[in-house]
């Protein structure tokens, strides 16, 4: 029962900013592609584009004067496919490539205020089994899509400190179907995030990040017909992150993110005339750590290679996995680089490989696992005016 549209905003938007989960369960990472290629360790605390809008507005102070400006676009490529105890097969490849955009802008106000603006997509799932596929009592198509807009403000405390802070608007839109069932509901809701970043020495950073939880009353209809409603608390993110430069040529980073999930337990569809339950369908999340550490080193003045790796835990429990969010424990294999041409802006590539721990699953007729992984690839341009 998964499949989002914004009603509220044109159709090619919409698309632009559909996602395939790559962090636990369906939170997307994917926020620029210039720290896919560290595995994004440092999120916080690197701040070298405008992108730092979404992990830390506190480092618009870190990117000097003019208008800042930074869009970008991954590629995700998950693949989750079932067999049960006995080896066979059945529901094909769940996973697919999907398009994940970004944009964002910082421009300097005073000496130390500075503001900004960031669209991406934080939230994101695309799963889809064959008709008929033994599990299609539980799921055929799950689909979630978000889009977030951020305005955002630093304010240069001093040279070691600065502070950040923005406001979120956004917009959700879902699908979810089965045999015979197909639910589609949309909403849009209020957060906000914030930030600090510590320059302990020219050679050394340290950020800490926090977005807030986003609750929704999805609004919809049960089979085209009957309007439903659904209560859904997506969940709140901390980020501790730290950059330093080694020396000349090499750099390190690394980061430790806190996901509450335990926001997420079911999805409880009512009638909305008067609020009967309908449905209900468990998650049973639990909070969630990540790790990631990174490098990059200077080859040449104007390219940067850059390296990372990264353990993401998922907030799924074994006895709860469901079908539409088929997830486990995953590592990060990144790899990237950045070409600097000056006036004409910074190009950064970066992939990573997800080697997924194979899902087990066992819910009524599920009985067996999945062989899941993914490959993610990203492009992003910054440029300062």
């Amino acid at each position: 029962m998964n499949k989002m549209t914004l009603r509220t905003l044109p159709a090619l938007l919409l698309l632009a900013f559909s996602g395939a989960a790559s962090a636990g369960a369906f939170q997307l990472m994917e926020q620029n592609a210039s720290g896919l290629g560290n595995a994004y360790a440092g999120s916080a605390a690197v701040a070298d584009n405008a992108s730092t809008v979404f992990f830390n507005p506190a480092g618009m102070a870190q990117l000097g004067s003019g208008i800042q400006l930074s869009v970008g676009v991954a590629g995700v490529g998950p693949s989750y496919e079932y067999r049960d105890n006995s080896g066979v097969k059945s529901g094909g490849d769940a996973g697919g490539w999907a398009a994940v955009p970004n944009a964002y802008v910082s421009g300097q106000v005073t000496k130390d205020l500075f503001l900004g603006l960031g669209i991406s997509a934080p939230f994101g799932l695309a799963t889809e089994y064959d008709a008929g596929w033994v599990g299609a009592a539980q799921a055929i198509k799950s689909e979630i899509k978000t889009i977030n807009i951020n305005p955002s403000l630093a304010y240069r405390v001093s040279d070691k400190v600065s502070l950040g802070f923005g406001l979120n608007y956004q917009t959700i839109d879902g699908e979810l179907t089965k045999t015979g069932v197909t639910l589609k509901a949309d909403d849009a809701a209020w957060g906000w995030n914030a930030g600090a970043l510590f320059t302990l020495s020219p050679a050394m950073r340290v950020g800490i990040s926090y977005r807030s939880a986003i609750k929704y009353t999805l609004e919809g209809t049960l089979n085209g017909a009957l309007p439903v409603k659904a209560d859904v608390k997506l969940p709140d993110t901390f980020i501790l992150s730290v950059w330093q430069q080694v020396s000349d040529r090499w750099e390190a980073m690394g980061d430790l993110s806190y996901t509450r999930w335990n926001s997420l337990q079911s999805l409880d569809v009512l009638r909305s005339s008067n609020s009967t339950l309908l449905s209900s369908e468990s998650f049973k999340y639990q909070n969630a750590w990540r790790f990631a550490w990174g490098a990059g080193y200077k080859a040449t003045d104007k390219a940067k290679l850059k390296f990372g790796i990264a353990f993401d835990r998922t907030p799924v429990r074994d006895e709860y996995r469901s079908a539409r969010v088929p997830d486990n424990n995953r590592l990060w294999l990144s790899l990237g680089g950045q070409w600097n041409a000056g006036s004409h802006g910074k190009f950064d590539l970066g992939y990573s490989y997800l080697y997924v721990l194979d899902p087990v699953i066992a819910q009524g007729a599920l009985q067996g696992k999945y062989d899941a992984s993914a490959h993610i690839v990203g492009l992003q341009y910054s440029v300062g005016f």
